[in-house]
């Protein structure tokens, strides 16, 4: 099959400034392409790489796009002068695969092929305008219930596809389990429950006072952060009350952030975001790396982390959510051998959504649009 990938306009790929999606299709790509299929990769021109190359069998072709704006009328803009440069450029593919929001919309299914939208976060509304798409895929049920209860007349054109666990690097360095270690990883914004977190790290000041807290990821907008203010609030809060909180900054070397998961002995993602998130990655990455999970209680979570030793969940409407979240933390801490088997059932639960069986299901799909 000839497959065309197209990403957004704000992020490169290869993921140097990170992005689980880019990260996502970066490996499937080259799964496809390792299969024999022919796959072109349309994705941001920056960073010093090259308009056209290939990695891992996959021919890359990149255009200009842009930082991510403040403004969401700028992003929007910015994204649609993005996507009618992709569509200037973009071959005749027997199945297109984007994530953008214009896509849809600008691509022709006659001029450029059948548009399979993968759809990557919770929809606005914005289903009802892709008419033209052949496939509305999305990586978890609660998605696909929200897609079908916006536009029901897409019903028969959506489908579920779980995000695979992208390969696993070695760690940069020796890493060595830290019993004390809490690890979020992600964006450093609002909706990712973060300042609940703080606020159990203060808490664990006098209920658990060994453990430390370490956030890695960006605070800027322009890579989707909440902002240096936010990040600074919530480092204020934990300085004012002697709470052991470290923040990082953005890690875009998977090296790096692979030594980062395999020094925490518990991952934890407490976003808040009910109608922003799909089915984030980083849980599943700390999974593999034999890390328990503690997560918010939001159905996004049910499909691929699920529940169990590896997996606990912690209810963030309560009014109480700060004492609830840290004692899931502690739970999963309480002793080294029920941690232990908490660890090996991480690994096994994590292999389950490896690359090679995903991107099976993905090549099924697309073959059934040729039929």
């Amino acid at each position: 099959m000839k497959i065309a990938i197209v990403q957004g306009a704000f992020l490169p790929v290869p993921p140097l400034r990170g992005g689980a999606v880019e990260k996502i299709w970066t490996a499937l790509g080259q799964e496809f392409a390792r299969r024999g299929h022919d796959v072109t990769h349309y994705s941001r021109l920056c960073d010093g790489l090259h308009a056209t190359e290939i990695i891992g069998g996959v021919r890359h072709i990149r255009v200009p796009g842009a930082d991510t704006p403040v403004s969401l009328f700028a992003l929007k803009w910015q994204d649609l002068l993005y996507t009618r440069r992709v569509a200037r450029q973009l071959v005749r593919a027997d199945v297109v695969v984007t994530n953008t929001f214009w896509a849809p919309l600008v691509f022709s299914p006659r001029r450029h092929g059948p548009l399979w939208v993968h759809v990557a976060r919770y929809p606005k509304g914005q289903m009802l305008l892709y008419r033209r798409a052949a496939r509305l895929q999305t990586v978890s049920r609660v998605i696909a219930g929200a897609i079908v209860h916006q536009a029901p007349s897409v019903r028969s054109r959506v489908c579920v596809i779980p995000n695979p666990l992208p390969p696993l690097v070695a760690p940069a360095t020796p890493a060595v389990r830290d019993p004390n270690l809490v690890l979020f990883v992600g964006r450093i914004h609002p909706e990712k429950g973060l300042q609940l977190l703080v606020q159990a790290a203060v808490l664990a000041r006098q209920r658990a006072p060994n453990l430390r807290f370490r956030f890695v990821g960006p605070c800027e907008v322009r890579f989707g952060g909440g902002g240096e203010a936010f990040q600074r609030k919530l480092a204020e809060l934990a300085a004012r009350h002697g709470a052991a909180v470290e923040f990082t900054g953005p890690v875009f070397d998977e090296a790096v952030l692979a030594a980062h998961f395999a020094s925490a002995s518990v991952f934890v993602y407490p976003s808040l975001a009910a109608k922003g998130e799909a089915s984030p990655v980083a849980p599943l990455e700390a999974l593999a790396r034999g890390c328990p999970v503690v997560t918010s209680d939001l159905a996004c979570f049910d499909d691929t982390i699920g529940a169990g030793s590896f997996a606990h969940r912690f209810d963030h409407r309560a009014p109480d959510a700060a004492a609830r979240l840290l004692a899931a933390l502690t739970g999963v801490l309480v002793d080294q051998p029920a941690w232990r088997a908490a660890s090996a059932a991480a690994e096994a639960r994590a292999g389950l959504f490896t690359v090679e069986r995903i991107a099976t299901e993905y090549l099924a799909g697309f073959a059934a649009l040729l039929k």
